[in-house]
């Protein structure tokens, strides 16, 4: 079995722990103290929040009787809390958006087993941000060090196959490479603000053709009678939330079938996290027809969840892309997540971006393999983004 090792100078900048040092394991966030674990949470990514990830946990999305066992890794000195990671034994591998079926099967045909496995990652929330929370006035290294030592026991002890960071940032990346983790790279399409004043003004930024469609699409709704305005925070009510609930429900009936949230979930966020959350309603008449349901935290804004009760044409462009350009200009929003996958992102004015995860395989052969597999993975995805930002309708990225 190969084991992870340290390959850095761990003493860098921010305070060296030399007192009482203990990791502990929680298999509930209930066991942890609220207000010091959110005082170690990423500033521009809410879904690690205490609220979040207690709503997947009470709500039973997560647990138990679920395919996401939480595992809680908490680092304390003298009883304070420095640094934490929030990891899950799964059995499979749904609601992660980074795709591993195939190393699952390549696994089960050589006689070994894949499952169970441990991520770290927000389940069913294909979302970049800090997985590894450090205090800020802590050695980043140092504590992540700890952290991810003692989830490698974890990992060994609940016979885990491997270890995945999902979604990641690009320095816990290159520290967990350090240790002996593969990089995978995959893409999303982000927009971002180039410090515009207007909509109009993100416009100049789009090439003629796809500015005039823009232009066309969004004249169009204008036109049809819709009453289309964004409701946030207090402004939410539970009509709201029942709409957007019964547009969810909607869309993955159609789609995906099961949904991977249920409606006590969305209660939690409507009582415990309305401050995070920003809705996009459309209503024709008196009637709630269409939404989404998106979560901001400072300068980054999450689109999550979009559902229909009617087919409008270009209602989804409007409700998923150019009302939150609107307010992510209106607000200061720097960049703006739109979700997993779709190219139809990409000719609205959100680029190409790489999105990172890290993966440890316990099994020497296993881990040669899927190194194998990662370096030509990588060198297309490489290509990939390259292809798309020089075909973008954005200027800045066109041709380059």
């Amino acid at each position: 079995m190969l084991v992870p090792t340290c390959k850095f100078d761990s003493h860098t900048a921010g305070l060296i722990m030399d007192k009482d040092i203990q990791t502990k394991v929680h298999n509930s966030i209930s066991a942890i103290d609220k207000e010091q674990y959110n005082a170690i949470v990423d500033p521009q990514n809410p879904f690690l929040e205490y609220e979040f990830v207690e709503a997947l946990e009470k709500s039973g999305c997560v647990g138990p009787r679920t395919t996401w066992n939480p595992r809680y890794i908490v680092l304390e000195e003298g009883g304070k809390i420095v640094g934490a990671l929030t990891s899950y034994i799964r059995l499979d591998s749904y609601g992660e958006y980074i795709f591993d079926w195939e190393w699952a099967r390549a696994f089960e045909s050589s006689g070994l087993s894949y499952y169970p496995k441990m991520v770290v990652a927000i389940p069913f929330t294909p979302a970049t941000g800090v997985r590894i929370l450090v205090h800020p006035e802590y050695s980043f290294e140092e504590c992540a060090e700890y952290l991810v030592k003692r989830l490698i026991d974890v990992s060994i002890e609940e016979n885990c196959s491997s270890i995945h960071f999902l979604f990641l940032t690009d320095k816990e990346k290159g520290f967990l490479e350090n240790m002996g983790f593969l990089t995978r790279k995959t893409h999303q399409y982000h927009w971002k603000n180039k410090g515009y004043k207007s909509f109009d003004d993100f416009l100049c930024d789009m090439r003629s053709g796809r500015k005039k469609q823009i232009r066309k699409e969004r004249k169009y709704l204008q036109e049809s009678g819709l009453e289309i305005k964004i409701v946030e925070k207090d402004e939410i009510t539970e009509e709201h939330m029942d709409a957007i609930w019964e547009f969810y429900m909607d869309t993955h009936s159609r789609k995906w079938g099961s949904a991977y949230l249920n409606r006590e979930f969305f209660d939690l966020m409507y009582e415990n996290f309305r401050h995070r959350i920003v809705l996009v309603m459309a209503k024709d008449g008196n009637i709630w027809v269409g939404g989404t349901f998106n979560i901001v935290k400072n300068e980054s804004l999450f689109g999550r969840y979009w559902g229909a009760a009617y087919n409008y044409k270009n209602l989804h462009f409007e409700c998923c892309f150019y009302k939150l350009i609107d307010y992510s200009i209106d607000r200061g929003v720097q960049v703006f997540e739109a979700g997993a996958q779709g190219e139809h992102k990409f000719l609205r004015g959100f680029g190409a971006v790489p999105t990172y995860s890290s993966h440890y395989i316990f099994h020497e052969g296993a881990s040669t393999a899927i190194e194998d597999y990662l370096r030509g993975e990588t060198e297309y995805t490489d290509n990939l983004i390259k292809q798309y930002n020089r075909q973008s309708p954005l200027k800045y990225l066109y041709g380059k």
